[in-house]
């Protein structure tokens, strides 16, 4: 019964892993042409499982979407798109990939521009609240729509960076923006070409005499509004790297879950991005080569591509995937170049494994025996059967004796009655241990010495007197004895 319970257990585990276990799959339907406003916000859901977990990547006509695009990003099961623009409209596949196969997800991204419409009744991003005004024709002051976009109105940015400044507005009739640098307005060429570009500033490449005031100028005929942006290029110099932010932050998860660390280095070139964790003393051996840092020795990790940002930093990922007990540590982003280098530590927590592990499963071979109990049981069968062996032959050698010794007490009342009785095997054995001479000789001691014979035990005879009368008149007497072995 042991045994069967244990083959419904195996049969159970394996039978449950191989239904759960696969390719990913699509969790949900999901609309496959999606439509978005010019400055608007738009996710694209990705809603995939399996186990494993699949690691999930976005592309757009074919290009790997990365850290790199500044408004794009890659979220958890989802991409998001942040102040859409014009070139955002395309093809966009999520395609999420495990050890057992992977699964496409394909999204096609419209665009809307509506300055395209002109001035019939057409309006800008964030207007939508005005446009039961526009039919009735009620004027209504310029306001800016994304306030919070517009916060920080003081900007520096390093040479060869780039900076996008914000200004989208609306109003009722659609208002008209123009860009002035030091109060003096912005070329067409400078601004950008088509109206879609208008409510966003973009000034790539920075140059020293890229820096000063950019003011957007909003207006219609219910009123105007201003926005003052101060743009500093900071020349580069030659010094070490410097992490910038918070990241890489103390991070917690659960066994089994993916995360990542960020690395956000500024530098006047490229810089080298390497991650390391701190090795235990105890864990050193299990490593082929580990640097020392300081009091503590590391290992280095295997670094992924190391993305350039449009402030003028960089940024790289370390990526943990189906976290484990051994994956929890310290770890550290040491960002280099010529001039030096600078690093900044966090640690990993993984939580312990929630599901209970499986109770062992016992053998159905019994465990190996110790030598000696391997030796000591045949010898000592042998030992046990060599002692009755011995037993029993030194009883059958002392039979025959006591049968003779035994016959000469019995009383002549008794001799029939043995001569009735069946023999027995084992008094066969005794009869058949004496020789015909010796049981010839023993007859005739028995027939001098009494009149009548004597009967031995475990040896039944049967002895009578014959008499026969002749024809010359001559009586003859003799007797049979009977024996049997």
């Amino acid at each position: 019964m042991e045994i069967l319970w244990i083959a419904l257990l195996i049969f159970d585990i394996i039978f449950f892993t191989d239904c759960a276990r696969g390719p990913p799959r699509v969790a949900q339907k999901v609309a496959h042409r999606q439509t978005v406003r010019i400055g608007r916000t738009i996710k694209l859901q990705c809603p995939v499982e399996g186990d494993p977990p699949p690691l999930i990547m976005w592309t757009k006509d074919g290009r790997n979407i990365n850290s790199g695009w500044t408004r794009f990003r890659v979220l958890q099961q989802a991409l998001r798109i942040k102040e859409v623009e014009a070139e955002d409209a395309g093809t966009f596949i999520c395609k999420a990939t495990n050890g057992f196969g992977s699964v496409n997800i394909n999204y096609t991204l419209i665009v809307i521009d509506d300055s395209s419409a002109g001035r019939e009744g057409a309006r800008p991003p964030g207007e939508s609240e005005y446009s039961s005004t526009d039919l009735m024709g009620k004027l209504v002051r310029p306001r800016f729509t994304q306030p919070a976009k517009m916060r920080k109105r003081v900007i520096a940015r390093p040479v060869g960076s780039s900076v996008r400044l914000k200004c989208t507005a609306s109003g009722n009739p659609r208002p008209d923006i123009m860009w002035l640098k030091d109060s003096r307005p912005l070329t067409p060429e400078e601004v950008g070409e088509g109206r879609k570009k208008k409510w966003t500033l973009s000034l790539k490449n920075l140059t020293p005499e890229h820096s000063g005031k950019y003011t957007c100028h909003v207006s219609n005929r219910a009123g105007e509004i201003n926005a003052t942006y101060k743009v500093e290029v900071i020349q580069r110099t030659n010094s070490k790297p410097i992490l910038t932010g918070t990241h890489p932050v103390n991070t917690t998860i659960d066994y089994g879950g993916t995360t990542s660390f960020q690395c956000k280095v500024r530098s006047d070139v490229k810089p080298v991005i390497q991650w390391l964790k701190r090795v235990e003393p105890v864990d050193e051996s299990k490593y082929n080569s580990t640097i020392e840092v300081g009091d503590h020795r590391f290992v280095v990790l295997p670094t992924g591509e190391v993305w350039s940002r449009p402030d003028g930093s960089y940024l790289n990922k370390l990526l943990i995937t189906r976290a484990k007990e051994e994956d929890a540590g310290m770890y550290i982003c040491l960002g280099a170049n010529t001039m030096g280098y600078s690093f900044r530590s966090a640690y990993l927590t993984v939580l312990p494994d929630p599901k209970p592990p499986f109770p062992p499963i016992p053998s159905v071979l019994p465990p190996s025996l110790p030598w000696p109990v391997i030796i000591g049981i045949p010898a000592g069968v042998v030992f046990i059967l060599g002692t009755v062996l011995l037993w029993f032959c030194q009883s059958k050698k002392h039979c025959s004796s006591g049968a003779i010794i035994s016959a000469q007490t019995l009383p002549n009342g008794h001799r029939q009655q043995h001569r009735e009785r069946a023999l027995s095997p084992a008094d066969k054995d005794c009869i058949g241990s004496i020789t015909y001479e010796e049981y010839v000789a023993q007859q005739q001691q028995l027939l001098l010495a009494q009149a009548a014979p004597k009967v031995y035990p475990k040896m039944y005879s049967d002895i009578h007197t014959h008499t026969h009368s002749h024809v010359d008149g001559k009586i003859h007497q003799h007797q049979h004895i009977h024996y049997q072995c």
